[in-house]
C-alpha cells in the first residue's frame, strides 16, 4: 500500500469554518463526488448543511461548493441537513441519503446530555441522472419498526443480489428518560429504494454496556458483507478495540461482533489489487492520525506493524479520561480529526477523505489516494 497522490477538497471558510462527515462517491463517469457537513461550528446546529463538491480531474481541482438540498418541514418543523451519502448505481444515476434534524429550538444541543437522547433524527432519499448536477425533491424513508432518531452511518450499499442497504443507528428520543437501548442496523430494499420492509440488527449488546457505535459495513468482492464498529465499554467508560462482524451476501443474520485486535475508530474496508482488503482507522493514542491496515484473511486478522500513516496531526492529544458517556461526547465534539471514508476508483485504487485541522471548530476536508 502507498499513498500515490493526496490533497484538500476544502479548506474551510466563514460560516463553513467546520467542515466534517465527508463521504466520497465517484461516480460512472470517473468523477469524485464528496458531501460533508458545513458550519461555523462543530457544536452548532444553527447554520449547518450539506455542502457538494466535486472534482473531474483526480482531485487536482475542486468545483465550487453546491448546496444540493434545502431541509423540508417534517411534521410542521423546520430542519438542518447534517449528513449526506451518495451512491453509485449501475444505470449511471446516483442516490443521495441525507439526515434531516429537528431545528424547532436551534438552542438545544444534538445529544441531550441529562437523557442521553438525540433530537428527531430523519433519513430522506434523492437521486440524480446528471451526476450530481441536479437532485430530484428529498423523500422521507420508512424506517419502520425503528421509529427513533436514526443517524446515518454511511452510504446506501447495493448487494450482490441487487438489494438497496441503509444503514443506520437507533437512538432514543430526546426527552426520553428510559435506558438507551443502542443498535445498529440495516434496511433493506429490492425495488430500488421505493421501499425498505425488511431489516436486520447487525449489532446490539442486550446488556446495553457495550455500544457499538459508527458501523462501517462493505461489500467483499465475494458477496460477503463485513461490517466494522467502533466500540464503547459503556459501563467502564472506555473504548475497545474496533470489533467486526461478517454477514452472508442477504445481510440478514449478523453473529456477534469480534474484536479485530485493532485499536482505534474504523472507516469502511476497500479491496486492493493483491486480493487482499484495508481498513483506514484512526489512532488516537497520541495526536491523532489516519491509517490503514491490511489483512490477506478477509478480515479475520489485521497486521498494524507496517500500517500506512495516511496523516499524521501535529496538535494536542484528543482524548481524555472518560467516566460517563457525557464524557465520551464531550471528547468526540473536540476531535479535528476523523471519519475516514472511501470509494473505488475504476483504473485502480481507491480515494480516501477525512476531516482534519487543528482546532475542533477550524476544520478542512482532505483526500489521499490508496493504491
Amino acid at each position: 500500500m502507498h499513498v500515490t497522490g493526496e490533497g484538500i477538497v476544502f479548506s474551510g471558510a466563514d460560516d463553513a469554518s467546520s467542515a466534517t462527515f465527508p463521504m466520497v462517491c465517484v461516480t460512472s463517469t470517473g468523477r469524485w463526488l464528496c458531501a460533508f457537513r458545513a458550519a461555523p461550528g462543530k457544536l452548532r446546529n444553527a447554520g449547518e448543511r450539506v455542502l457538494l463538491i466535486w472534482s473531474d480531474d483526480r482531485g487536482r481541482t475542486w468545483h465550487d461548493p453546491i448546496e444540493p438540498f434545502y431541509p423540508p418541514r417534517i411534521d410542521d418543523k423546520p430542519g438542518t441537513l447534517r449528513i449526506c451519502c451518495i451512491t453509485a448505481l449501475p444505470d449511471g444515476s446516483l442516490l443521495a441519503a441525507v439526515n434531516w434534524v429537528d431545528a424547532s429550538n436551534p438552542a438545544l444541543p444534538y445529544f441531550n446530555e441529562t437523557t442521553e437522547g438525540l433530537l428527531d433524527t430523519r433519513i430522506l432519499i434523492s437521486r440524480s441522472h446528471d451526476d450530481g448536477g441536479t437532485w430530484s425533491p428529498l423523500q422521507i424513508v420508512d424506517t419502520t419498526p425503528f421509529n427513533v432518531p436514526t443517524p446515518l452511518t454511511g452510504p446506501i450499499l447495493r448487494l450482490s443480489n441487487g438489494d438497496l442497504v441503509c444503514q443506520f443507528e437507533l437512538n432514543k428520543p430526546y426527552t426520553d428518560l428510559a435506558p438507551w437501548k443502542h443498535a445498529s442496523v440495516m434496511i433493506f430494499s429490492r425495488d430500488g429504494g421505493k421501499t425498505w420492509p425488511r431489516c436486520a440488527v447487525t449489532a446490539q449488546d442486550p446488556a446495553a454496556s457495550i455500544f457499538y457505535w459508527d458501523q462501517r459495513p462493505a461489500v467483499l468482492p465475494d458477496g460477503r458483507i463485513l461490517d466494522l464498529f467502533w466500540t464503547f465499554d459503556r459501563r467502564n467508560s472506555v473504548y475497545l478495540d474496533i470489533h467486526a462482524s461478517c454477514a452472508e451476501p442477504s445481510g440478514l443474520t449478523w453473529p456477534p461482533p469480534q474484536s479485530t485486535g485493532v485499536s482505534g475508530q474504523p472507516g469502511p474496508v476497500f479491496s486492493l489489487s493483491d486480493d487482499s482488503i484495508a481498513m483506514p482507522y484512526v489512532d488516537r493514542a497520541g495526536p491523532p492520525v489516519i491509517k490503514v491496515c491490511r489483512s490477506i484473511d478477509g478480515g479475520r486478522n489485521w497486521n498494524t506493524s507496517d500500517s500506512l500513516v495516511v496523516y499524521e496531526s501535529s496538535g494536542r492529544v484528543q482524548t481524555i479520561q472518560k467516566s460517563s458517556m457525557q464524557d465520551a461526547w464531550s471528547e468526540m465534539y473536540a476531535f479535528s480529526v476523523g471519519l475516514p471514508n472511501v470509494a473505488p476508483l475504476p483504473e485502480g485504487g481507491s480515494v480516501l477523505v477525512y476531516y482534519a485541522g487543528l482546532k475542533t471548530d477550524e476544520t478542512g476536508i482532505r483526500w489521499a489516494l490508496i493504491q
